[in-house]
């Protein structure tokens, strides 16, 4: 069995445990012995980020061969209509290449925590929340396809990493669960219980 930590990383947090320019890091946070990142979520965004100790588990969360879907909700600046929504469905065209395909959808505004800080706010731009689900993993990668199709992202939170859910964790929080790699699929299933304290 293989410890995993399934963390609600805050706005400005980097994905590691240590930075030679002395920013916030994991290990503000995260008091588990001997796990590390499988993937990352960058500094200026929010969400669910899973550390682990098991290095085989590690593999099959983070490589793009496995195409773990990765659910995200995004606040855009803008009134994103349904036709934008079909080009995120579609795909779209960055400097690296085509995105694959996208799940995206429009979601009323979510009940989640305020941020610090705050998102810029402009009187006479409306936001919108919409929901996107990939299986890529490219560098700042949803930013540049809500860019590309006029709708600056304001804010970032990712929700889930295959099945495995932020729920209730508040940012900053974290909880540990014990995994068995071997029954680890595809969708992120894998036969889950609660490390011990």
């Amino acid at each position: 069995m293989g410890k995993l930590v399934l963390f609600n990383k805050p706005y400005g947090v980097l994905s590691q445990f240590t930075d030679a320019d002395n920013r916030p890091t994991l290990g503000r946070y995260i008091s588990q012995p001997g796990v590390y990142p499988a993937g990352r979520l960058d500094f200026h965004s929010e969400g669910l980020l899973l550390l682990t100790d098991d290095g085989k588990l590690q593999h099959k969360i983070a490589h793009p061969n496995h195409k773990l879907p990765k659910t995200y909700w995004i606040q855009v600046e803008g009134a994103i209509t349904d036709g934008d929504l079909k080009l995120l469905r579609k795909g779209i065209e960055l400097r690296d290449g085509l995105t694959l395909p996208a799940r995206a959808r429009r979601i009323p505004n979510p009940e989640i925590w305020s941020r610090e800080p705050p998102i810029r706010y402009r009187e006479n731009i409306p936001t919108r929340w919409i929901e996107i689900r990939i299986i890529e993993g490219r560098n700042r990668q949803l930013r540049r396809m809500t860019a590309a199709i006029g709708f600056p992202t304001l804010r970032l939170v990712r929700i889930a990493i295959g099945h495995w859910h932020l729920g209730k964790l508040v940012p900053g929080e974290y909880k540990a669960i014990q995994v068995n790699p071997k029954s680890y699929g595809r969708d992120g299933k894998a036969h889950c219980e609660p490390a011990p304290s």
